[in-house]
């Protein structure tokens, strides 16, 4: 029950904190775009593989730090995404703007049938690459499809 508990309050403080932060489509470039949904799909497709240095070069600099190595990053996708770990379907929405980052939102169907949208802040690299800067999984009723 307490950890029920805590989970509706980290999904509702999500939610506060998203209507509070996010605004308008960004205004990126039609190749931002594409590079950024590239990105995106890319790591999807090396979790798929279970290719661990693969999904995990496609992460920011901070994150890489976080995890510090591909196996410890995997296993916490593994652990705790699984609706990105696994998707049964994809579909990406609209970019947006969340803590002043550009932010793509995606609609995964998790292997459990769970939709869940997925918003990956994106941060733009010295070298004008883009990489994933997290993960937020906010659960989605089925009538809001």
């Amino acid at each position: 029950m307490r950890k029920a508990l805590c989970g509706l309050i980290v999904v509702l403080w999500t939610l506060s904190a998203w209507a509070e932060e996010s605004g308008p489509p960004m205004d990126v470039g039609k190749a931002d775009r594409q590079a950024i949904r590239t990105v995106i799909e890319s790591q999807l497709a090396a979790f798929q593989r279970d290719d661990e240095a693969a999904a995990f070069a496609h992460a920011s600099p901070s994150i890489q730090g976080k995890f510090r190595t591909p196996e410890i990053f995997m296993d916490m996708v593994r652990r705790d995404y699984q609706p990105v770990y696994r998707p049964r379907g994809v579909r990406f929405l609209e970019l947006t703007r969340f803590r002043g980052q550009p932010t793509q939102r995606v609609l995964v169907i998790g292997p459990d049938g769970v939709p869940m949208m997925a918003l990956y802040p994106m941060e733009r690299q010295g070298d004008g690459s883009w990489k994933i800067d997290g993960c937020i999984l906010i659960p989605v009723e089925a009538r809001a499809l």
